[in-house]
């Protein structure tokens, strides 16, 4: 089932690039992945997180992938996707950060994932181009140490046993070499 994601999540990000770079979309799901793998997640959680953006940047629906992967594969995309992307961007970030303080498990190591992988994108990026990384974001930098400090806060306070714990604290981690304490 794995690399049926891998070929589905292909096919729904085909010419899509990473925000601001040339680096294809689909690098992002397989990272997520192998973050969660490397954490030994359990299958659907690591299928979810292959394709957890499709529904939310693609024309895959969710009964799309309810078909395809099942009920418990599709609640966690729908758990990772934002419901309203016309909102604005503070908004959505309240919503995921006000989601994932009662989320299940699963849905708190699929959201790690993600964000641990955005926030070592930014860290290579910020190493190699400096302060000009914060261009291609909605939001400056102020307002994306907020929505990291944030997440990081809660999945350290929502840590408890593995694969989570050690998980979150490397997210924590991460996040403070970007955003280091002044």
């Amino acid at each position: 089932m794995i690399f049926d994601a891998i070929e589905y999540a292909a096919r729904a990000h085909r010419e899509h690039f990473r925000k601001g770079t040339n680096i294809p979309y689909i690098i992002h799901p397989i990272s997520v992945a192998k973050i969660l793998i490397e954490y030994d997640c359990a299958e659907e959680v690591v299928i979810a997180g292959l394709l957890h953006d499709t529904v939310e940047d693609t024309e895959v629906t969710l009964e799309d992938i309810r078909s395809s992967f099942g009920e418990k594969v599709a609640r966690l995309v729908e758990a990772a996707s934002e419901p309203d992307k016309s909102d604005t961007w503070e908004n959505r970030k309240r919503h995921t950060i006000d989601y994932l303080k009662t989320a299940s498990i699963d849905a708190l190591l699929l959201a790690c994932a993600d964000k641990l992988d955005n926030i070592r994108s930014i860290k290579e990026d910020y190493e190699r181009f400096g302060e000009s990384v914060w261009k291609r974001f909605r939001r400056a930098k102020d307002s994306q140490h907020w929505y990291y400090s944030a997440l990081a806060e809660i999945f350290m306070s929502r840590a408890e046993g593995e694969p989570g714990a050690t998980l979150f604290r490397q997210f924590y981690y991460e996040v403070q070499q970007v955003f280091p304490k002044r």
